[in-house]
């Protein structure tokens, strides 16, 4: 599978829910967060007015989400759920064994869990990711850690993420 180098990849389910998202945000979001701005200054001096400040904190934050969410969909890379032919590609929840501890994660984007937060996510570009990105169950692939050692790591599961 193919990726672009900043484009994350998405499932078309993950990129429409991203999309409809970041629609709310820039729309009712910024209306709602407006009006809440006005009120609480229509309340008087803004140097001591908690809920002013508060709001427009809550702005800044979702200001950064539209442009996160922007930019992310803007570079996405859409494709199919991967199939679950066991081999380790953007999508799945791969199990691996390394240094005698298994670990579950995520191989894609954040984005795709839809805030399954239990769940670990590397990016197929990482060190863990692109060592282990094509790779199928049963095989061993060397991984050299960022800190410069080298450990053999065994797939012992690749599925697809079901959200």
């Amino acid at each position: 599978m193919s990726s672009q180098p900043n484009g994350a990849w998405l499932t078309q389910d993950a990129y429409d829910r991203l999309a409809k998202e970041l629609a709310e945000l820039e729309g009712p979001g910024r209306t709602e967060i407006a009006e809440r701005i006005a009120a609480a200054r229509d309340e008087g001096d803004l140097k001591e007015n908690g809920g002013y400040h508060a709001a427009r904190e809550e702005q800044g934050k979702m200001e950064a989400r539209i442009a996160d969410l922007q930019r992310l969909l803007k570079n996405a890379v859409v494709g199919e759920a991967p199939k679950d032919d066991g081999v380790v590609e953007p999508g799945m929840v791969v199990v691996i064994s390394m240094a005698g501890k298994e670990r579950t994660f995520l191989l894609g984007n954040r984005e795709i869990a839809d805030g399954d937060d239990d769940l670990e996510v590397y990016s197929s570009e990482s060190p863990l990711g692109s060592s282990i990105h094509g790779s199928k169950v049963g095989d061993t692939v060397d991984y050299t850690a960022p800190n410069g050692k080298s450990f053999p790591i065994e797939i012992l599961k690749a599925t697809p993420y079901k959200a």
